[in-house]
């Protein structure tokens, strides 16, 4: 049985031999380049694995155990972790084709007519070399970071992805909106150092002001001593007082100090805690409403007047 393996062996060398012979191929430089190639992919793929290796420490070294807020040395880490893997698998990638290339055709004469090429294409490409830079300065700058809730040219949303080209943004409504980075002109970052909820409450105009504004100071200072609230807030609301004599009310303005992000959970509990109060305090929160001034009052009586006794006058 081993003998008949050897001479299968035997017979498959001789044919492989005797096909390179016909088709003039050198077996020994096939075997060789074959080496190559699977070292090039090895490397390769070393490397890819060190790369996400390197960025996922680089995340868990700035994670501070708490899934419900990103602190900015988390947000900062995660956008240096996403350039980084962004960055590096583009390098390796290229990196090892261009070796691979380089087995088989001489890449120098080839790199000096990409060059020329390039030059010719760079004319072109200016929106894409100033997407770069602007990338590069915005994390340069920690502008924002991954993460953050900002508003970039008019549009808000929840940083989810950089890189050097564009800025990703998660709307309310889930819609994701990609901004090139050279195309940015103002941010306005949400989410960082502090925040702060506005709250303004229109009340009636025949309520007493002095005692609204007292029982919305109570109102806040509740929620100041609430424990489940108390770490979202830096310090207790403060009622600001009349903020503007509206048409239909007196609007009184309430604001608080947040941790960044946390406004807007703030803002609508301290809305469900007016509202509940208020109720309970009997306090009118007013709808739209007109008074009209009518300049003869007993001509549009006596119509009134004749349109009521016709309706109720008996059909025949």
């Amino acid at each position: 049985m081993f003998s008949a393996a050897l001479t299968s062996v035997a017979d498959l060398r001789a044919v492989a031999e005797w096909l390179a012979q016909q088709l003039s191929i050198d077996v020994g430089l096939v075997v060789r380049r074959g080496f190559q190639i699977l070292g090039v992919l090895l490397l390769a793929y070393a490397g890819f694995r060190v790369l996400t290796l390197i960025t996922g420490r680089i995340e868990k070294a700035v994670d501070d155990g708490d899934p419900n807020t990103l602190s900015e040395r988390e947000q900062r880490g995660k956008t240096l972790a996403q350039l980084l893997n962004n960055v590096g698998g583009v390098a390796i990638g290229v990196g090892a084709g261009l070796t691979i290339l380089n087995f088989f055709i001489e890449i120098g004469p080839l790199l000096a007519g990409v060059g020329v090429a390039g030059l010719a294409i760079s004319f072109g490409a200016q929106s894409l070399v100033k997407d770069v830079i602007s990338g590069f300065f915005i994390l340069l700058e920690n502008q924002f970071g991954v993460g953050d809730i900002v508003k970039v040219n008019g549009v808000g949303g929840v940083v989810e992805r950089m890189t050097m080209r564009v800025v990703m943004l998660r709307d309310v409504h889930g819609v994701l909106h990609v901004v090139p980075n050279g195309s940015i002109n103002l941010v306005s970052n949400m989410t960082r150092g502090w925040a702060r909820a506005i709250v303004d409450i229109g009340v009636a105009y025949k309520e007493n002001v002095d005692n609204v504004i007292r029982v919305m100071r109570e109102v806040a200072a509740e929620l100041w001593r609430d424990a489940e609230w108390k770490g979202r807030l830096f310090e207790e609301p403060a009622v600001w007082g009349v903020e503007q004599l509206a048409d239909s009310s007196v609007n009184i303005r309430l604001v608080a100090k947040t941790v960044p992000g946390k406004q807007w959970e703030v803002g609508r509990e301290l809305r469900r805690r007016l509202k509940n109060r208020f109720d309970r305090e009997g306090i009118e929160i007013p709808f739209p409403q007109r008074t009209l001034h009518l300049g003869d009052a007993e001509s549009l009586a006596s119509l009134l007047s004749a349109r009521t006794e016709e309706s109720q006058a008996p059909r025949r």
